[in-house]
């Protein structure tokens, strides 16, 4: 980690420059009203649309006003609500007071003809209202961020490890460096609307680069570690970079072998460990910090000043499973208004909030919770180990005790089979005891979820000998919100957790949308629901069948500007009053709560021609037998369905499923009186008892399903679980259906092969 982030120096902003209004621009004032209609809009088209209740429109936590256009922030030492336990140290330096004022400052907004764009250089209409949460003033990220420095300069905004102890940032230093590190993109030549894409895993580094491109003008891009070197061309050439921010060597090398096909790449800045060559486009962070000291503050402010809230200031690009990756362009609205609004719906504290940063920020899900949810409330991001997902989460959720935590359903179902497995150790007795207390959670929970608010005899008792021990052996001993989403998750994954009064909550969302759409909060969720729509925005189910279920389609300001350079796809995500349509099949229940029943482009259409979402028959399975780790339906244009199914087994440090299989597998294994270890061994032999089993799982899922043509007819067990590596998996382990299809098409077809009839 650099020392950079540990020096406290600050320069002078003069802030009155901020509002300084382009020609012919649109100003919002103090009032709340535009002035002029052109770059807002609202929603038309028909439909049945579901909107929540109207929330006030203030800032979050208290704000004070001051008299003049700049003030002096009195510098107080360093605090953060970091946990007792752990050993902490400050950045080596007290910084110096900066004059700060957000107050005042009018917005200005870029003339804008439509809703969308796929111009880099474009600005949109926003989809404002005259009252309510969609009627807030737009800012642009620098102006959210001055908020909060000016407000909570001194609190610690990020926290990272070295040599052992977190290190804290304050949100002045924080500010400050994101300024230099604009400088020096400036230094580098970073063409206004040009890419400076992140390629690495998460770390302050990533942050400041990223703030720090769009302070300088530039369009900031993450992209995945796990992509390939044609895949990260494709994202710089794209977003026509002008500079690569890399991890380490292995990162660099990727880029090195296609940086010839990258006309508009200028430098390349390595932002952990020492360059293993010289070149002279080639920086350490230390020297790319230093970089930009000669770069005058007028002229960082200038830029500063014509940055405009309706203007793109982020890509984010999808992780391309069915062709290349989109480029989703995000406004500065888009960020400031949605993390405003899903703040106040998950009730966020000021000043109050940790979180641990460890899901690919290039994901929309991670980058606007950990990066812009936590700036806007004045919260502390805490940086897990590059070695997260294989196995140290668990330290750093421990250290860290955050009042928040996101994880895609893999990373629970991960806890759950920890869990599972360190009770199947224990004595008789305790395992009856943890199945009693597990058994009042679950319906104490449901009576709360329902509004009952029934106490259950044993509650204390279960809450005081398990809950809370189970709680603060997971460091989750004072998380408010247990949060998951990106993908679908099991409804016995949920049961599992509300059994231990732990609750989770489900977003429903896409990166089209800047994270979120629907959530559900520990005051208001339906099990299997996604929550309700964000205060501000509307849900529209589009051509609805007779049970309700119809696409879901979104309207708020949340919703992005366009596909960069991609007309194509933008129309065909947009329609033309500007509904973004999801491609998720949903339904809502009579209190508004959305449920996903299934995805339009994974339903299963048959040689019959009967639609089939894949995910309840595959979520009905695991349920029925707990030895299954991945279960995926087969069954498009064919005649039946089949599927292909993994074994639970053991992961090692690098997250590669071995042959071993784990300890819930093998206790499955013991109570069919089967001595198998091994996947391998399980596979070879068709143990007899393990494959009845499962195909009495079958023929329970069978026994259930609503007509003939839902049955599954024929399964396979693969020899390997699915894994990120292994291409099976997406970044945020979301199943990469047309992938896993290639990839088995051999045993699919030997599954279907002409006279071998089910």
């Amino acid at each position: 980690m650099s020392t950079e982030l540990e020096r406290g120096n600050v320069a002078v902003l003069d802030l009155s420059k901020d509002s300084t209004a382009l020609p012919d621009s649109t100003i919002l004032g103090d009032e709340h009203k535009v002035t002029s209609d052109s770059s807002v809009e609202k929603p038309m088209g028909n439909g049945s649309v579901v909107e929540n209740g109207v929330c006030p429109t203030s800032s979050p936590g208290k704000k004070e006003t001051h008299p003049g256009s700049n003030i002096t922030v009195p510098t107080k030492p360093p605090r953060t609500p970091a946990p007792e336990e752990a050993n902490h140290k400050s950045s080596t330096e007290e910084p110096k007071a900066v004059p700060l004022s957000s107050t005042g400052l009018a917005t200005t907004l870029a003339p804008a003809e439509h809703l969308w764009t796929t111009r880099r250089d474009e600005a949109v209409r926003l989809r404002m209202e005259g009252s309510g949460p969609a009627a807030e003033t737009p800012i642009t990220t620098h102006q959210m961020f001055l908020e909060t420095v000016e407000n909570n300069g001194d609190h610690a905004a990020l926290a990272y490890k070295k040599d052992g102890q977190w290190v804290t940032v304050t949100y002045r230093q924080y500010y400050e460096q994101c300024r230099a590190a604009a400088k020096s993109f400036l230094k580098l030549g970073l063409e206004r609307f040009h890419g400076v894409g992140i390629l690495g895993f998460n770390a302050p580094e990533w942050f400041i680069a990223d703030i720090g491109c769009i302070f300088a003008g530039g369009l900031a891009a993450g992209i995945y570690t796990t992509n390939s070197p044609e895949a990260c061309q494709y994202v710089a050439e794209n977003c026509e970079a002008n500079v690569l921010v890399v991890e380490d060597k292995k990162q660099l090398d990727k880029i090195l072998q296609v940086k010839d096909q990258l006309p508009h790449l200028k430098a390349i800045v390595q932002y952990k460990g020492e360059l293993h060559q010289k070149a002279p486009f080639l920086y350490t962070w230390d020297e790319f910090m230093k970089l930009g000291e000669d770069v005058p503050n007028e002229q960082l402010d200038a830029v500063i000043s014509s940055l405009r809230a309706n203007e793109c200031c982020t890509l984010i690009y999808t992780s391309g499973t069915t062709g290349n990756p989109k480029g989703v362009m995000l406004s500065h609205d888009n960020i400031t208004w949605t993390t405003l609004a899903a703040g106040k719906m998950a009730n966020l504290n000021y000043a109050e909030e940790v979180l641990i940063s460890y899901l690919p920020l290039s994901h929309a899900a991670a980058q606007v919770n950990d990066m812009w949810m936590c700036m806007r409330y004045g919260g502390t991001t805490y940086f897990a180990q590059p070695d997260a997902l294989k196995g140290s989460l668990g330290t750093t959720l421990k250290e860290v005790r955050p009042t928040s935590f996101l994880g895609v359903p893999r990373v629970w179902e991960k806890m759950q089979e920890k869990m599972k497995a360190a009770g199947v150790k224990a004595s008789p007795m305790r395992r009856r005891f943890a199945d009693w207390a597990k058994s009042i959670g679950l319906q104490y929970n449901y009576s709360a979820m329902n509004g009952e608010n029934v106490v259950p005899w044993g509650f204390t008792l279960a809450n005081s000998l398990v809950f809370k021990k189970v709680r603060a052996v997971m460091g989750l001993d004072r998380c408010k919100l247990c949060l998951t989403g990106a993908a679908p998750i099991t409804k016995e994954t949920l049961e599992y957790f509300m059994s231990l009064n732990l609750p989770l909550m489900e977003l429903y969302g896409m990166s089209e949308s800047s994270g979120p759409h629907t959530v559900s909060v520990p005051t208001s969720f339906r099990l299997t629901g996604c929550g309700k729509v964000m205060p501000g925005c509307k849900t529209k189910l589009e051509n609805p069948d007779q049970d309700g279920n119809g696409e879901v389609c979104f309207w708020g300001r949340h919703v992005f500007m366009g596909y960069l350079n991609m007309p194509d796809k933008t129309t065909e995500a947009l329609d033309e009053d500007g509904w973004l349509h999801s491609g998720d099949l949903g339904r809502h229940d009579q209190h508004g709560f959305l449920y996903i029943t299934g995805r339009i482009k994974e339903l299963i259409i048959t040689a019959g021609g009967e639609n089939i979402p894949p995910v309840p028959i595959e979520d009905a399975l695991k349920a029925e037998v707990p030895i299954i780790s991945n279960a995926m339906l087969i069954g498009d244009k064919l005649k039946f369905l089949s599927m292909l199914l993994t074994l639970k087994c053991v992961v090692d440090d690098n997250g590669e499923p071995t042959d071993d299989l784990s300890p819930e597998a093998l206790d499955f294994c013991r109570r069919h009186n089967v001595t198998a270890t091994k996947v391998s061994e399980i596979v070879a032999n068709k143990e007899p008892a393990i494959y009845q089993a499962i195909q009495e799982g079958f023929e329970r899922v069978n026994a259930k399903a609503t007509s003939r043509a839902q049955n599954v007819q024929k399964w396979v067990i693969l020899e390997r679980d699915f894994s990120i590596s292994g291409g099976e998996l997406g970044p945020t382990m979301k199943l990469r259906r047309p992938i896993v299809v290639k990839m088995y098409q051999e045993m699919i077809n030997d599954m279907y092969a002409v006279g071998d009839k089910p």
